[in-house]
């Protein structure tokens, strides 16, 4: 097997996409936030001392997206169209589903992107639940979908 950030697989690399098309590309990523029922119940409500959860997580989330290849050492500079991060309550088990979806017309894919948009904004969640709730869970986080490039589409619909 041969890695495409690995030369000769063992000389770290970032992957030439100079001779690559620019085409449309999507992902979509996703990860679930598990709560007690009372820190759950404070989130719905808002009331956390440290303000509006959900849209400091947006932000926090689109900020980490755009700064992807800083945090990531061989990933692209992507010139993102759009960073939609959203939220689905799911009250029967006290959790939050964290939602990300990244476009770009690009050389290269904006996956790591999506994942890293979704994995700050749950961290961002967590940051300002700690001082009351130590036992917050972060799980689930998965690419759902994604579009564009060689390999084409990929779909995960599993529920977890």
């Amino acid at each position: 097997m041969s890695f495409s950030h690995l030369k000769n697989n063992k000389d770290v690399r970032m992957v030439d996409i100079s001779n690559k098309k620019i085409t449309y590309r999507e992902a979509h990523a996703v990860a679930v936030i598990e709560f007690s029922s009372k820190t759950f119940k404070k989130i719905i409500s808002d009331q956390s001392p440290k303000g509006p959860i959900f849209n400091s997580a947006i932000l926090a989330g689109t900020l980490a997206a755009k700064k992807t290849h800083e945090l990531i050492p061989l990933c692209h500079n992507i010139n993102l169209s759009s960073i939609n991060i959203d939220f689905k309550i799911i009250t029967k088990n006290s959790s939050v589903e964290v939602n990300s979806i990244v476009k770009s017309s690009y050389k290269t894919g904006v996956e790591m992107e999506a994942l890293t948009a979704c994995s700050i904004a749950c961290l961002t969640i967590y940051d300002m639940c700690k001082s009351f709730d130590k036992e917050i869970i972060i799980n689930k986080i998965r690419l759902k979908y994604k579009c564009g490039g060689k390999s084409g589409e990929y779909k995960n619909d599993k529920i977890y």
